[in-house]
């Protein structure tokens, strides 16, 4: 079995204990040797200044940082000047994304979609940028259709994309069925799976509903049967992620990013325990 590459995703604190955590956690995770770390946005961009902050930390820390730009109350200059100061700063990969409307605001930006952006992009830094896009293996929560779906996925390809994330899944068979439909429509681009490790349940469900990812009813279950007992929910959780990451290695998955939520203990169990 090959070596798999490894990448962890952050979002920006915004109190200095919150900072002090994360260069901890930063720290913990470079142990096993990450592809990058990247730095999410906030809806409508509500946190770029803290995303841009958190990024210039992590890259004077000496690791490669990845920040994500999402457009959809965004303008084009404002998105140019962003990209221009990343390029200055000696940043060259991008996370691409339509994102969502910060609440009870309704999106009044220059671009509709997440291709329009990495089109925007490719247009005024030709191929200085690296970009990833998301792809979602049980389908985008306003989709209308899977084979809707997919187009939307493959005009982000066509527009220049190198690479995709996918939201979190646990349903395994989910995101190789993706691939296959990707397969027919001749994308050959990394597709690189996107796990959530296992908090706890009420959090879990939260972020669910929100993104259209799937909790089997099965796993539902067994996680509410802990009650209170979140220690022994978190070790079902770890034993449980580890299992579905050995899974996508055994197939050939060579690549696979963690959504962190700014936490090093769990993710570093789960790769001890896939990395043994």
């Amino acid at each position: 079995m090959s070596k798999t590459n490894y990448s962890f995703e952050f979002f920006p604190p915004r109190t200095a204990e919150g900072q002090e955590k994360l260069k901890t956690t930063v720290k913990n995770l470079s142990a096993f040797d990450p592809e990058f770390f990247s730095v999410t946005f906030g809806a409508g961009g509500s946190t770029k200044d803290k995303t841009i902050e958190t990024v210039n930390t992590i890259k004077h820390d000496g690791f490669i940082a990845v920040p994500h730009i999402s457009c959809i109350t965004s303008t084009k200059d404002e998105v140019l000047k962003l990209i221009q100061d990343y390029q200055n700063k000696g940043i060259n990969r991008l996370v691409a994304l339509r994102g969502d409307n910060p609440s009870g605001i309704a999106g009044q930006g220059d671009f509709s979609h997440a291709s329009d952006l990495v089109n925007f992009i490719r247009e005024n830094t030709g191929d200085y940028f690296h970009i990833d896009v998301a792809a979602y293996p049980e389908y985008h929560p306003e989709s209308i259709g899977a084979k809707d779906d997919l187009n939307n996925f493959k005009t982000k390809i066509d527009a220049g994309a190198n690479s995709a994330i996918t939201q979190f899944f646990f349903n395994v068979d989910s995101y190789f069925k993706f691939i296959e439909e990707c397969d027919r429509l001749n994308i050959t681009i990394p597709i690189v799976p996107g796990i959530m490790p296992i908090y706890n349940i009420k959090q879990l469900a939260r972020f669910s509903q929100a993104c259209g990812a799937e909790i089997p009813r099965w796993l539902r279950y067994k996680l509410e049967s802990y009650d209170e007992d979140i220690n022994s929910l978190r070790d079902y959780g770890i034993d449980f992620i580890s299992e579905l990451c050995e899974t996508l290695q055994q197939f050939g998955v060579e690549s696979i990013h963690f959504y962190t939520l700014n936490e090093s203990g769990i993710v570093s169990k789960i790769l001890k325990n896939i990395t043994r």
